[in-house]
C-alpha cells in the first residue's frame, strides 16, 4: 500500500468516527432521560420502646407557708430567698421581749409554789403524830393535808405557766417545718409581724420529692385506659405504667425514675385534656418547684410496622408514604399511625405491611408512577438512632 492510499482510509476513518459521535450525543440528548436513585428500605415487623414526651410543670410535694406564731419585730433573718433547709433550720428571730419576762415570772412562781409546798409538808408531818397521841383532832390534820393538796396544785400551775411561757419564747425563734428550699421573703428587719398578717414570712417548698404535672387529651386518656386490657379501672391501669423519666430544661436527663400516681377525673373543657402527676424523688434538690420540664413515657411495641417520619409527608390532614413496585414505579400510600409515638419514628397501624418497599426521602417531590432506582438501605442503620 503506497503512501497517497494509506493517507485516504486514515481519513474515511476519522469522518465515520465523527458520525458516531454526534449520533451518540443526539441520543443522549433526544432520548428518554436517566432514572433518579432514591434511599429505600424493605419494611419487616419490629419490636422496640417507643417514648412519648410530654411538656410538665414542677411543684413541690408541699408548699408550706411560714407564718409568725406570736407578735413582735423581726430582729434576725437567718436565710436567704432560694436558700436550703433542713427540718428544724432557724428561719427568722423575733424580738419580743414580753415572753422572756413571762418565762422569768412562770420561773419565779415555780419557787414561790415548791417553798409552799415544802411548808405544807412540815405542818402534815408535825400535826400527824399528835392526832395519833389524841393530843389534838383529826380535824387539824386534815386541814393540815389539804393546804399541802392545794400547794401541790399550786406548783403543778406554775410548772405549766413555764411550759406556756417557754413554748411562746419558743415561738421567737421561727424554724422550718420541712426540708426545702426558701421562697421569697417580703418582710424584712425591724418589720412588725403577727398571725393576723395577710403575707406569709415566707414559702418553704418540700422538694424531697416533687411532682410533675403534664396533660393528656382525651383520645389518648382512652387509648390508655384500652391499652390496660379490658374491664380495667383507670387505679389499675395506672399501676400498669412503667416508671417514666423527666428530661430537664437544658435537655439532659434526670437520673431519677418516677411513677404516675393520679389522673384527673375531670376533663378540661376548654381543652379537652385531663391533668397527670407523677413524683419523682428529688434526693439532691436539683429540681425546683416551678420547673419547667418534660415527661418522657416508655411504651412497648411488639411486631409492628415502624417507618422513620422523614419518609412520608402530609396532605390535607392526611399522612402518606411512597412504596416502589417491582417495576420501579413509585405509589403514594394513604397510612394511619399510632398517635403516641416516638419523637423519629410512625407506627403505622394501616396502609403499610410487612415486604412492602418505601422510598425513604424526598418523597414529597415524587408523583404516583414516577419510575426511580431503588437503592434499599440497611435496617440496622436506618433504625440507629431509635433506642
Amino acid at each position: 500500500m503506497n503512501k497517497q492510499s494509506f493517507l485516504s482510509i486514515l481519513a474515511a476513518a476519522i469522518i465515520i468516527a465523527s458520525c458516531g459521535n454526534k449520533n451518540d450525543k443526539s441520543a443522549q440528548a433526544g432520548g428518554a432521560p436517566q432514572v433518579k436513585e432514591y434511599k429505600t428500605l424493605t419494611l419487616q415487623p419490629k419490636s422496640t420502646t417507643l417514648n412519648t414526651d410530654f411538656p410538665a410543670s414542677i411543684q413541690g410535694q408541699q408548699n408550706i407557708e411560714i407564718r409568725p406564731r406570736v407578735e413582735g419585730y423581726i430582729e434576725k433573718i437567718f436565710v436567704d430567698e432560694g436558700a436550703v433547709v433542713k427540718t428544724g433550720q432557724p428561719l427568722f428571730k423575733i424580738n419580743a421581749p414580753e415572753y422572756e419576762q413571762q418565762v422569768r415570772t412562770a420561773t419565779a412562781s415555780i419557787k414561790s409554789a415548791q417553798a409552799s409546798v415544802s411548808s405544807a409538808k412540815l405542818a402534815v408531818n408535825k400535826v400527824r403524830p399528835l392526832v395519833e397521841k389524841g393530843i389534838i383532832s383529826k380535824y387539824d390534820l386534815e386541814s393540815a393535808q389539804y393546804t399541802y393538796e392545794s400547794a401541790l396544785a399550786e406548783l403543778a400551775q406554775a410548772n405549766a405557766a413555764l411550759v406556756n411561757a417557754k413554748t411562746n419564747l419558743g415561738y421567737t425563734t421561727v424554724i422550718s417545718p420541712v426540708n426545702g428550699v426558701v421562697g421569697s421573703i417580703p418582710f424584712r428587719l425591724g418589720s412588725l409581724v403577727s398571725s393576723a398578717n395577710a403575707e406569709p414570712l415566707t414559702t418553704v417548698s418540700s422538694i424531697g420529692n416533687v411532682y410533675a404535672y403534664f396533660a393528656l387529651n382525651e383520645k389518648m386518656l382512652l387509648n390508655f385506659t384500652e391499652n390496660a386490657g379490658s374491664g380495667s379501672s383507670l387505679t389499675q391501669a395506672i399501676k400498669k405504667i412503667p416508671p417514666v423519666s423527666l428530661v430537664l430544661a437544658d435537655g439532659s436527663a434526670y437520673p431519677e425514675k418516677g411513677y404516675v400516681e393520679t389522673v384527673n377525673g375531670l376533663i378540661n373543657t376548654e381543652t379537652g385534656s385531663v391533668n397527670i402527676r407523677a413524683r419523682f424523688p428529688n434526693p439532691k434538690g436539683v429540681i425546683r418547684s416551678g420547673s419547667s420540664t418534660t415527661v418522657r413515657i416508655p411504651k412497648e411495641v411488639k411486631d409492628v410496622i415502624l417507618i422513620p417520619q422523614s419518609a412520608t409527608f402530609e396532605l390535607q390532614d392526611k399522612i402518606f408514604a411512597v412504596t416502589v413496585g417491582k417495576d420501579g414505579k413509585t405509589k403514594n400510600v394513604n397510612i394511619t399511625i399510632l398517635e403516641n409515638t416516638a419523637g423519629n419514628y410512625y407506627v403505622v397501624t394501616s396502609g403499610l405491611k410487612a415486604g412492602d418497599q418505601i422510598v425513604l426521602e424526598g418523597v414529597a417531590s415524587l408523583k404516583d408512577g414516577s419510575e426511580i432506582k431503588p437503592q434499599n438501605q440497611n435496617a440496622e442503620t436506618v433504625y440507629a438512632d431509635l433506642k
